[in-house]
């Protein structure tokens, strides 16, 4: 019954961490995200570990609401052009992978938002508009570190271990992302039913 307790009381403790998260963010980096994907031509998004997964699910939403959406490293993702656009999910901006995929995509004449905890960045830097969700990163000697490597050696104890609440927070942002974009394009729930896959 006591460990019931405790799993009740990191939910809310994390709802309330999501709390203040929502109530950091900035409207205007908010409104340039949602400019951002609306004028892009085709949507490519990425993250690493978790981070990546937030990300399939958002490219999965977009798709649903009309959009050409793309996730990078999946085999029928197509050349990027001048006008496409890259959303990267990395809470510390400086995941390797993630930040090399996004300078090459800027010499390709990409344009990149970022989803960070963290937006004095190497990604942060280089990016055309940047949405900053606050959360208590774990302290981290070398952010440039693949999450893999961070992992098996244990350098990560919280709460809410190996970036958690940047990720729960990046699922409830992205969710709410979608929910705006619909009200914008008055598109409703039938339209994105009608674009599930319907085959599974």
């Amino acid at each position: 019954m006591s460990e019931c307790k405790t799993v009740e009381d990191m939910i809310r403790l994390m709802s309330t961490k999501i709390e203040e998260m929502a109530d950091s963010i900035s409207d205007q980096e908010v409104d340039l995200f949602i400019d951002e994907i609306l004028k892009a031509n085709r949507i490519y998004v990425m993250g690493a570990g978790r981070s990546g997964l937030v990300a399939k699910a958002f490219a999965m939403r977009l798709m649903h609401l009309g959009l050409k959406s793309y996730v990078i490293g999946e085999t029928i993702t197509p050349a990027m052009e001048k006008g496409d656009m890259i959303v990267a999910f990395s809470g510390s901006g400086e995941t390797k992978t993630i930040a090399e995929l996004c300078e090459t995509a800027k010499t390709l004449g990409g344009r990149i938002c970022l989803v960070t905890s963290k937006s004095d960045s190497r990604i942060g830097r280089i990016s055309d508009c940047t949405v900053v969700l606050e959360s208590h990163r774990d302290y981290i000697r070398d952010e440039s570190s693949e999450f893999e490597i961070k992992q098996m050696k244990g350098e990560l104890k919280s709460f809410a271990p190996l970036g958690t609440l940047f990720e729960t927070g990046a699922m409830i942002f992205a969710d709410s992302i979608i929910s705006a974009i619909m009200i914008i394009l008055n598109c409703e729930e039938k339209d994105l039913k009608g674009r599930h896959a319907n085959i599974e």
